[in-house]
């Protein structure tokens, strides 16, 4: 009897022992979860507490060991960590939403002027503002003239940015404000002229002296625009975004929107390469707040390959007048590295062109020596000289791509390179095989701000129509594992936040995404039609 009364205590001990569970704030199973973890593993459940992934595993063990407040049956979805995006302007894109004109898409110069026209009668103000203009999409492909601008918005100051941002059209007005005739000339800018007057098109660092020129918006109108680019990233799944270029100002509004709990998404700011910017941040060395990554600079070396501002090493195949432009002196690039070396930040360079890349991995290699953890950026590196590809390996410079630019181009870019040239272009298998990793993102505004397009640029180098059928330089697509790993885990380590960001592991930010389908067996027609169920923010 004594022994049988020891058998059932021992026993009640070990159930209650194995009933209890430990208290989370959230389980997610019944799920496919890719984890991205180093062995791109699978789980089929997590659980969450105070914001992290506390267990990722079996739905069995995990439903087991743990109880929680809120729980998820995903019923069989697919899981996702959150989506990041590498290189955007998610300010400027907020700015975009609440102020500008959309002129994307526009398959004439009639079509921008009519959508300007409903704007200005919605929105009238002093400026007339728009932006996404695409000469290469209208018949003939030519740059416009602000001619037209006189006659449909007389004395109207009208400034329309080219879809990549490096071109401007702007009306008589803003051009005799800014002081630009067809004499004036400027170092890495150019105004086109014809007959003897200007047209209105300025290029690179000339169009920026008319863009000065816009007043700034308010600061409720500035939050309003954040808010409204949050929203709108969260709803396509991204929790994390790259903003390449910010001031003072910019930035410390995110931080205070931050802290006041409106701004949730992750910003990761590349400074300007202003030395008031680059000493206010880079004194106080890498700030990494939960919400706020700083510890970067963003500098340009050259242009667009769209409006020809991107720097060739030979002329262009369409116009042989012009091999493009470099952007700053040497001088410039040089003292933006070395404040920057000295301070523990990246340097984040854009550059498209092939002789801008050469450019900037020769100054590159005059701090950075051999291989190295510091990874310094080469933003866009959309065409590479032969020679040059190993170079990134050698220095250890990491590319940062947007897979999106190769699907937007590819119809003309032929033209501006010719047969040969093309081939080293859009090329992200050879770039990644350099360092083992690439960064993906989408330069939004200038391209979508789904990562789900850009994930399917990646794999299918086709249009979202999927033309042309055997997809563009295939030999250069990107695996779907590795395009996965371009938008999260890759990215997150571009910024140095790949302990806390980027998968689905124990001890990471619990940051996810739930799509209505498995972008990594759908049918690859089927993936641009994939829609977030949920996004998910620590």
């Amino acid at each position: 009897m004594k022994r049988t009364l020891i058998y059932t205590l021992f026993y009640a001990i070990i159930m209650s022992s194995c009933t209890h569970k430990t208290p989370v704030d959230l389980i997610v199973h019944n799920a496919k979860i890719y984890t991205v973890d180093a062995g791109f593993s699978t789980a089929e459940a997590f659980a969450v507490k105070d914001g992290q992934f506390v267990a990722v595993g079996n739905e069995k063990e995990i439903m087991v060991q743990y109880d929680a407040k809120e729980v998820i049956d995903a019923q069989g979805l697919a899981i996702y960590p959150g989506f990041m995006d590498g290189h955007s302007h998610f300010t400027g894109y907020g700015e975009n939403l609440v102020r500008w004109a959309d002129l994307k898409g526009c398959l004439s110069y009639d079509e921008v002027i009519e959508r300007l026209k409903v704007h200005d009668s919605l929105y009238p103000s002093e400026w007339l503002l728009g932006r996404g203009w695409d000469q290469n999409l209208w018949t003939p492909a030519e740059f416009p003239d602000n001619a037209k601008l006189a006659e449909v918005f007389p004395n109207k100051k009208v400034l329309l940015t080219r879809v990549d941002g490096h071109a401007v059209l702007v009306s008589k007005e803003v051009l005799e404000l800014a002081g630009i005739d067809p004499n004036y000339k400027m170092d890495g800018g150019m105004a086109l002229v014809k007959d003897g007057r200007c047209t209105g098109v300025l290029l690179d660092n000339t169009a920026d002296v008319a863009k000065a020129l816009v007043p700034p918006m308010g600061r409720e109108q500035r939050i309003q625009a954040f808010l409204k680019a949050q929203e709108n990233c969260l709803n396509v799944g991204l929790t994390s975004v790259t903003d390449a270029g910010l001031d003072i100002e910019t930035i410390d509004l995110i931080d205070s929107l931050q802290q006041d709990g409106l701004l949730n998404i992750h910003v990761n700011a590349m400074v300007n390469p202003d030395d008031e910017t680059m000493d206010h941040f880079m004194k106080q060395g890498a700030i990494d707040k939960e919400q706020l990554t700083v510890r970067s600079v963003k500098i340009y070396a050259d242009g667009a390959l769209g409006s020809r501002g991107a720097k060739l090493l030979e002329p262009y195949s369409d116009a042989p007048e012009t091999s493009g432009l470099i952007l700053e002196s040497d001088e410039f690039y040089r003292h933006v590295c070395q404040k920057a070396y000295d301070a523990g930040y990246q340097v984040c360079c854009h550059a498209i062109g092939d002789g801008g890349v050469h450019h900037i991995l020769d100054i590159y290699s005059e701090f950075l020596k051999g291989q190295n953890d510091l990874r310094w950026r080469i933003e866009h590196s959309q065409v590479v000289a032969e020679d040059d590809f190993n170079r990134y390996g050698q220095y250890s410079v990491i590319p940062s791509i947007q897979t999106t630019h190769c699907t937007s181009d590819m119809d003309w870019a032929n033209e501006r390179l010719g047969s040969e040239r093309i081939k080293n272009a859009y090329a992200y298998q050879h770039l990644l095989q350099q360092n083992g990793w690439v960064i993906n993102g989408t330069d939004f505004p200038i391209e979508d701000i789904s990562p789900i397009y850009t994930f399917y640029a990646a794999v299918a180098r086709k249009h979202l129509d999927g033309t042309p059928t055997e997809g563009f330089q295939m030999e250069n697509a990107l695996t779907r594992e590795q395009a996965l790993r371009s938008i999260t885990i890759w990215v997150a380590k571009g910024c140095f936040l790949e302990n806390r960001k980027g998968s689905i592991e124990v001890g990471k930010d619990a940051d996810f995404v739930i799509l209505d389908r498995d972008i990594m067996t759908v049918d690859e027609q089927e993936i641009p039609a994939t829609k977030t169920i949920q996004t998910h923010l620590n």
